[in-house]
């Protein structure tokens, strides 16, 4: 967990922000953090109040978390519960790895997905959302024989500060499905960098 390019100390916070209807970040080779859930994982009312909340105040930390809440409380149809969607999106991320960002912690939960990734020289992270909730898209529609959305079209982004702020967010990753009583252990959550490393399997 070195040589990872953190955002250095009195870059102006506005450098490299652009808005769709939330705030994004393309930091080059600064490590992100990705949070991609499924079109119906949150009511609409919800969606609107994070998207005016986040445009105001992007270090809303106490909303965040309200969010995630309602997330790992399995709202929508949570697709990725079905294994064989969720080893689709996790094949995906891999199969990305090495080609358009270094991989370092995600988990695949039943209505979102949390990832982080240090994309390469040259590669864009919307290009990298884009790529990825794309094929994922297709591939689990037609697993599913449905039409239609599948994810949510925003991805939430947010760079990674420091070396306490990048072991933190594996940590939070990584104990997300404990968190919402998927599994006791953290290590036997199949589609998560935990349990490939606790069995040693190299991504």
């Amino acid at each position: 967990m070195t040589n990872y390019n953190f955002q250095p100390k009195g870059l102006k916070s506005e450098l490299g922000w652009y808005f769709r209807k939330l705030p994004h970040f393309e930091g080059g080779e600064i490590p992100q953090f990705l949070t991609a859930r499924l079109f119906d994982s949150l009511p609409q009312k919800s969606i609107e109040e994070w998207r005016i909340k986040l445009k105001k105040d992007r270090s809303d930390a106490a909303f965040r978390k309200r969010i995630e809440k309602f997330l790992d409380a399995g709202y929508g149809e949570c697709f990725m519960s079905r294994p064989e969607i969720a080893t689709v999106v996790q094949n995906t991320l891999l199969f990305y790895n090495q080609v358009k960002y270094n991989l370092i912690s995600w988990v695949v939960m039943p209505n979102h997905i949390h990832v982080l990734l240090k994309p390469y020289e040259g590669v864009k992270l919307s290009d990298i959302t884009q790529s990825i909730k794309s094929y994922t898209a297709h591939r689990a529609n037609r697993i599913l024989n449905r039409n239609g959305r599948f994810w949510q079209a925003e991805t939430f982004d947010r760079y990674i500060r420091n070396r306490k702020h990048f072991l933190s967010v594996i940590k939070y990753i990584e104990d997300n499905p404990v968190k919402a009583k998927l599994c006791e252990n953290k290590n036997d959550w199949k589609f998560g960098s935990a349990f490939y490393r606790a069995d040693n399997i190299e991504y």
